[in-house]
Formats: C-alpha cells, sequence, structure tokens
C-alpha cells in the first residue's frame, strides 16, 4: 500500500455527513487530502451537494447511503469505501438523533432509537473500522458526544445524555486498547452550535454561554480535523468540549 504525506493511503467515513456538523467535518478531512465517504440516512440530495462542493475544490468523496442503526450497516459501507476509496481509516461517528422528553414520558422505543443510533451504532463502525487500522498502524476514530454526556444537564434528554456519556467512556476504553498500534480514539463535546438540532434549545441555553453565542459547525469540524492530524498522533482517549466556556 502507498502513502500520502508519510501516511497510508486510504480514506474517511463521516456518518450523518449530509449537513451540518457532519458536512462540515466531511469538508475539512476533504481539504487535509482524505477521500471522504459522505454518509446519508434520508436527505440524498444535500449528501451530493456536500460531495459536489468537495469534488469542486479538487477533492474525492462519495455519498454513501445507509441507516447506522441497522446491524448490517458498517459492511455494507465499508465494503463500499474500501472497493472505491480505500480502506477506513479515519472515522468519524457524528450521526446522532434526539427524542426529547421529560423521564417520565420517554417510552422504550424512543430509548432504544436514540441508544441504537448514538451508542450502538458507533460501536459497531468503530469496531468493524479497528481491524484495517490495526494493520496499516494507522487509525483515528472521532466520536461526536456532546456536553450533556459530561458535565451539563439538560432536562428532557436522558437518552440522549446517556448514550452520549456512553459514547465518551467507550472512547477512553478502546483508546487504550489500540494506543500501541499508532490508533487514537478521542471524543469531541459540541455544546451549542447553530445547527438544525439545537434550533429548539437555543433560546434557553445561549444565556448561559460565556462566549454569548453559539458555535458553528466550522469551529467543532476545526477540532476534528486536529484530532485525525499526525499533530495529534500523542493524543488519544480524550474529549474535547467545543462549548465556548458553557462547562468551565
Amino acid at each position: 500500500m502507498g502513502s500520502v504525506n508519510g501516511r497510508p493511503e486510504g480514506s474517511a467515513l463521516v456518518t450523518g455527513a449530509s449537513r451540518g456538523i457532519g458536512a462540515a467535518i466531511a469538508k475539512a478531512l476533504a481539504r487535509d487530502g482524505w477521500p471522504v465517504g459522505v454518509n446519508y440516512r434520508s436527505d440524498e440530495s444535500a449528501a451530493e451537494a456536500v460531495v459536489k462542493e468537495i469534488v469542486d475544490a479538487g477533492g474525492r468523496a462519495i455519498a454513501v447511503h445507509a441507516d447506522i442503526s441497522e446491524p448490517d450497516a458498517a459492511d455494507q459501507m465499508f465494503s463500499r469505501l474500501e472497493e472505491e476509496l480505500g480502506p477506513v481509516l479515519v472515522l468519524v461517528n457524528n450521526a446522532g438523533v434526539r427524542a426529547d422528553g421529560l423521564s417520565p414520558q420517554i417510552d422504550d422505543e424512543d430509548w432504544a432509537r436514540v441508544i441504537d443510533t448514538n451508542l450502538s451504532a458507533a460501536f459497531r463502525l468503530t469496531r468493524r473500522a479497528l481491524r484495517p487500522m490495526i494493520r496499516n498502524r494507522f487509525g483515528r476514530v472521532v466520536n461526536i458526544a456532546s456536553v450533556v454526556g459530561i458535565e451539563k444537564a439538560n432536562p428532557g434528554q436522558a437518552n440522549y445524555a446517556a448514550s452520549k456519556a456512553g459514547l465518551v467512556a467507550m472512547t477512553k476504553t478502546v483508546a487504550t486498547e489500540v494506543a500501541r498500534r499508532n490508533v487514537t480514539v478521542n471524543a469531541v463535546a459540541p455544546g451549542l452550535i447553530e445547527t438544525d438540532m439545537t434550533e429548539d434549545l437555543a433560546d434557553g441555553l445561549l444565556g448561559m454561554v460565556p462566549a454569548r453565542r453559539a458555535g458553528t459547525p466550522d469551529e467543532v469540524a476545526a477540532c476534528v480535523r486536529f484530532l485525525t492530524s499526525d499533530d495529534a498522533a500523542y493524543v488519544t482517549g480524550v474529549c474535547l468540549t467545543v462549548d465556548g466556556g458553557l462547562t468551565a
């Protein structure tokens, strides 16, 4: 296998990359020279628009349809990327869902849907990614968590907070298992970021943010870009908050 700038040739996969933080991450990784798999569940046109923007800027990308909560989604996506873009050496578990409600109102279906998508799917994707990364002695996994999963309780999000807290714990454990193989596993925990997913939360949280503004998807993507770079080769098992001081 060849190399690019001293790293093995391969590709990056970003889940939930058709919009918001995921789209910003996909474009940031493409600027670093990674061919990118832009995963989407339902909005094909938005995913194709992200791909077009990457290609028009001189990069390589393909849109990859999959509902990551389905058990066979990991193999389907990885097989296609391995065939078309090379082994997945960067995985960003970004896709997530919310089903908010106070704890007495969260039913089993809403609990399971959030846990399955935000946590269980991320584990399956990480598990599928690790063997090729270990073989190549290079890999970067970045899990997009949330400040509600570590330090900032948000009433009405018991399921979401549990999924993100689990994601951080998983990050730390897996990081220790593969560190000797030049594979790093880190998490990024955004606070209030301007996306479709946080529109209904902005009014209540903005006054609590010391920076007095919401963050941008590009600001989160910049942190992910660092964690996937050679500059972060000795950074593993950490959770980096991007929250304007909300959890300070």
